[in-house]
C-alpha cells in the first residue's frame, strides 16, 4: 500500500487538472449561449414556442456538433479553415436583421427559433467562435482524458440549461421579453453574430481581395 499511494496521487491530480481545464473552457465559451438560451426560454414562457423540450434538444444537438468538429480537428481532420466556418456568424445577424424589420412594422410574432432544428442551427452558429478553444483543449489532452472532458461538458451543459430555464422562466423576465423582445432579441442576435465574425476573422480574406 505505501508504494501504491504515490502512483494514485499523480493520477488523481491529473484528473482534477483535466476537469479544471474543461470547466474553464466551457465557462468562457458559453456566456453568449447562456444569454441566447435565457431569451429562448423566456420566449417559450410568453408565447409557448419553442417548447422547453425543443430548446433542450436543439441546444444539445448544436453543442454536440461543434464538440464533434473540434475533436476531429484536434485529430488533424480540419476540413474547413476557421475563417470560413466563422461565416456561420452571419446566421444570427440575418435573424436579427429580419427581426428588426418585422419589429419596425410592429409585427409581434417574431420568433428566433420555432423548433428543435432551428434551435440547433442557432446554437451551432452561435458556437462557431468556440471551435478554436475546443480544438486546442482536445489537442493538449493527456491520452485517455477525452471521456472525462466530454462528461464534464455534459454536466456543465445540463447546469447551463437549468440556469437559463430558471431565469428565462421567471415571470418578470418573460414579461420583459414579451414587451420588448421584438427589439431586444434581434439586437442581441446581431451583437452575437458580429462577435462571432470578429473572433473568427471570417471577413478578412474577403476584404483582402479588394
Amino acid at each position: 500500500m505505501p508504494g501504491h499511494a504515490p502512483r494514485v496521487w499523480p493520477e488523481l491530480m491529473g484528473a482534477w487538472a483535466v476537469l479544471g481545464r474543461a470547466a474553464a473552457a466551457f465557462t468562457v465559451t458559453n456566456v453568449d449561449a447562456f444569454v441566447v438560451l435565457t431569451l429562448l426560454f423566456a420566449t417559450s414562457r410568453s408565447t409557448g414556442v419553442p417548447r422547453p423540450a425543443q430548446i433542450l434538444a436543439g441546444q444539445c444537438l448544436g453543442f454536440a456538433a461543434w464538440v464533434g468538429v473540434s475533436v476531429l480537428a484536434a485529430a488533424g481532420l480540419r476540413l474547413v479553415p476557421d475563417q470560413w466556418v466563422g461565416l456561420l456568424g452571419l446566421l444570427p445577424i440575418a435573424l436579427g436583421v429580419h427581426g428588426l424589420l418585422r419589429a419596425r412594422h410592429r409585427d409581434p410574432t417574431y420568433l428566433p427559433a420555432t423548433g428543435t432544428l432551428s434551435v440547433a442551427a442557432l446554437t451551432a452558429a452561435n458556437g462557431v467562435d468556440n471551435v478554436t478553444v475546443y480544438v486546442l483543449l482536445f489537442a493538449a489532452l493527456p491520452p485517455g482524458s477525452e471521456l472525462l472532458t466530454l462528461a464534464t461538458f455534459l454536466v456543465l451543459l445540463a447546469g447551463l440549461c437549468a440556469a437559463a430555464a430558471l431565469i428565462g422562466g421567471h415571470k418578470k423576465v418573460a414579461t420583459l421579453v414579451a414587451a420588448a423582445g421584438r427589439w431586444l432579441i434581434p439586437i442581441v442576435f446581431i451583437l452575437i453574430g458580429g462577435w462571432v465574425l470578429a473572433r473568427s476573422a471570417a471577413l478578412v480574406p474577403l476584404a483582402g481581395r479588394r
